[in-house]
């Protein structure tokens, strides 16, 4: 087959992006179609200016702890304009950087939305292109088919882009956007109701930690309305109103459909190039990312395997070293730390208690306190920590954390667990003091010993 390219990109996010510069680094001619802005979901409309966002949202907190540390003249008032309008100029610069690394590295980029034409063909505006290996990269989108209704809300795409802090929202999901939304949010200043069906939020997370920020949230001042579905969403005179399962009515100036995301497939063709997708809409793939046709692959949120912007790159990267570099490269999925950044926030990486517990007994650790910082003006905001040892071996199968500098502590703890650190192996490190990651080599005696127990049954 002739071909124009060696490996045709469709997304220019950062797994796109990625692969695409690891690629033409092994002398590969290549080429990427982006439709929309170059950087992707993570860059120009998620997690970046989400944590910009927050960083906005926690000086409010921080402002009236100063007042308690001598701060005479602490205070100030939040011009959200002002924000939107930095942000914005951030992210112009941010993309800018992803245009010149692709180019730098010597990576064509051609604007338009690219759909597969058949085995090694990709058509963009008009033109078919050709490539031995076609790498899709597209992400994932907001989700809005939850109920009636659900497209009048905002996305977390809307909410980056306020211009003013809504008097009052209502958060309507349980997961990573929703809480982290819903928390920053009221820490701008907005009344903020978080409605899930659920009753806990984050599902997936250690349940410990599920419990412990549902009760932070709430202690922040935002309202929780869990356990109930949601029926309707319609629009009235005041703002939003969605009916529930039960009958009752939540009402908000401004509703967040928080729900979930898709993985972004429309208009890529996959029906006519055979490739395989599984209910939810994501491309299934292989451990090495190949789709079920030769000559394709696929990454990050399009396929719904760990939907984190570093596994994304981390694929993306592991994708040109095994076609293109000669060294096969396979992504481990299995040890991944995450973060959630609500007030306060989360970092977790490895197994739950509940998963745990079913390969064998396992020892708890737990550590739950005041940090010094707000416990010096009288805050009762309370960091947890926690631990999971193997029972038998001692090896430490995960690390949960709720409380300041979480994410921080806990990316440092993944590498632990990534060399398979054990319980003894934590218990000899010295710590540092006085901090908070201190209580990770402090802990000495479990708080509990758990006994193995069969997938979905109850632990002895």
């Amino acid at each position: 087959m002739d071909k124009d390219y060696d490996l045709i990109t469709i997304g220019a996010g950062s797994g796109g992006v990625a692969a695409s510069r690891r690629a033409a680094a092994h002398g590969a001619k290549v080429l990427v179609i982006e439709g929309d802005r170059v950087g992707g979901t993570c860059v120009i409309r998620g997690c970046v200016p989400k944590k910009l966002m927050m960083y906005a949202a926690g000086f409010s907190q921080a402002l009236e702890e100063a007042r308690g540390y001598g701060w005479r003249d602490a205070g100030g008032r939040f011009e959200m304009a002002d924000w939107a309008a930095a942000k914005a100029a951030e992210i112009d610069r941010l993309e800018g950087i992803y245009r010149n690394l692709l180019s730098g590295s010597g990576v064509e980029r051609r604007a338009g939305w690219a759909r597969l034409k058949g085995p090694g063909e990709v058509e963009v505006n008009g033109e078919v292109l050709r490539a031995p290996r076609i790498l899709l990269a597209t992400g994932g989108r907001p989700a809005a088919d939850a109920f009636p209704g659900l497209e009048l809300a905002m996305t977390s795409n809307d909410v980056l882009d306020l211009t003013r802090v809504p008097e009052s929202l209502l958060v309507i999901g349980g997961g990573f956007i929703a809480v982290e939304f819903a928390s920053i949010l009221a820490g701008l200043g907005a009344r903020v109701t978080l409605a899930f069906r659920d009753v806990l939020p984050l599902r997936g997370f250690d349940s410990d930690l599920r419990k412990r920020l549902a009760d932070a949230l709430a202690a922040r001042g935002i309202a929780i309305a869990s356990g109930v579905g949601f029926a309707s969403l319609r629009k009235v005179a005041s703002g939003f109103e969605v009916e529930r399962l039960d009958g009752s009515v939540l009402a908000a100036a401004a509703v967040l459909n928080a729900t979930g995301r898709r993985p972004n497939t429309a208009g890529l063709g996959l029906d006519q190039a055979g490739v395989a997708t599984d209910r939810f809409g994501a491309v299934v793939v292989d451990h090495d990312s190949r789709s079920t046709v030769p000559g394709i692959w696929a990454i990050g949120d399009l396929t719904n395997r760990r939907n984190l912007t570093p596994v994304a790159i981390a694929e993306g990267r592991a994708f040109a070293d095994t076609e293109f570099g000669g060294s096969p490269v396979r992504v481990d999925h299995r040890i991944v730390a995450a973060a959630v950044f609500t007030d306060p926030p989360i970092g977790t990486v490895g197994l739950t208690e509940s998963q745990a517990v079913e390969l064998g007994p396992v020892d708890v650790y737990e550590s739950e306190f005041r940090p010094m910082k707000t416990a010096f003006v009288g805050g009762q905001q309370r960091s947890y920590m926690k631990l999971l040892a193997d029972g038998l071996s001692g090896r430490v199968l995960g690390v949960h954390m709720l409380g300041p500098d979480a994410p921080e502590i806990v990316q440092s703890l993944s590498v632990a667990l990534t060399c398979g650190a054990t319980k003894r192996d934590f218990d000899r490190t010295i710590a540092v003091h006085p901090t908070a990651a201190e209580e990770f080599v402090l802990m000495r005696e479990p708080s509990r010993r758990l006994l193995a127990r069969e997938p979905g049954g109850a632990a002895a």
